[in-house]
């Protein structure tokens, strides 16, 4: 296979999408960043892969999970990504994803219905958004979110890029070690797909509001749970067993409010160990 994405630092931050912080320099702040583009090493065979797997992971790949409002949640989950949409006048813990692909997806000249131009989800409550499933609006929202799987695709692999610079500054001294190990894992295509799935799944790890316990469970605690110097499908499947133990860890910490999401975040995990 061809070299994957082993970007240098200063390249991944340009991936940056709209509404996100441009990362001008790298994490010394000594020179301006290079350009690189969001689709540099991965083909459009192994792109779709990636999407599908995604949809899969999220909702089961079905039409109707792309606007879904899951029980006990406080927010809609939008997307192939189940891109998060607070509803307006509110905010949470998680870091909120649709909008900012709504504007990634303008800046790409994508004309998305007029409702999900809102800043805010117009449907305030679960039982307001489940009334409104099947009116004209959220069918407009749900087609349009169909007919553009490949745009949410490059979306997420462009978050996920553009998240490194944070995580290793993030990182302090650990962050030569996080790098080597984001690096292994991208040596094969799976690993790749776990880069990019696992930031969209449970987030950078940097937001000091999602943690239990003082511990989060983003890609940057799981790139410091590995501890060992293999490449290519080895690497994908220790990010893999790393990546369970974190989930598990974010269970046990939870004080069994997460239970019920062990078992398919097990799941999730397990599928970076899988060919792309």
């Amino acid at each position: 296979m061809k070299a994957l994405f082993l970007l240098p630092l200063a390249s991944l931050a340009a991936c940056t999408p709209v509404d996100e912080p441009r990362m001008g320099q790298s994490p010394t702040g000594n020179r301006p960043a290079a350009v690189a583009t969001s689709q540099s090493s991965l083909s459009a065979a192994q792109k779709a892969a990636i999407g599908q797997k995604i949809w899969q992971n999220e909702s089961g790949g079905s039409r109707n999970g792309l606007t879904a409002w899951n029980a006990g949640e406080a927010f809609p989950s939008l997307g192939i990504g189940h891109f998060i949409w607070y509803p307006t006048g509110t905010t949470g813990p998680y870091t909120e994803s649709f909008p900012q692909f709504i504007a990634f997806a303008k800046q790409r000249g994508a004309n998305p219905p007029a409702i999900a131009s809102n800043r805010g989800c117009p449907w305030p409550t679960r039982i307001a958004f489940q009334r409104e499933f099947n009116s004209a609006a959220m069918t407009s929202l749900r087609d349009w979110l169909a007919s553009n799987v490949s745009l949410q695709t490059d979306f997420i692999i462009a978050k996920s890029r553009a998240s490194l610079p944070k995580i290793l500054k993030a990182a302090g001294s650990d962050a030569a070690r996080v790098q080597a190990n984001y690096n292994r894992t991208a040596t094969s295509a799976s690993g790749q797909y776990a880069l990019i799935d696992y930031v969209n799944f449970k987030g950078e790890g940097i937001n000091p509001n999602e943690r239990y316990n003082g511990q989060g469970w983003g890609l940057l605690q799981v790139l410091q749970e590995m501890n060992g110097t293999a490449t290519g499908k080895a690497a994908a499947v220790e990010f893999s067993q790393a990546a369970m133990r974190v989930m598990a860890r974010r269970v046990a910490n939870s004080g069994g409010k997460d239970q019920r999401w062990h078992a398919g975040w097990q799941n999730r995990c397990a599928t970076y160990a899988q060919p792309l």
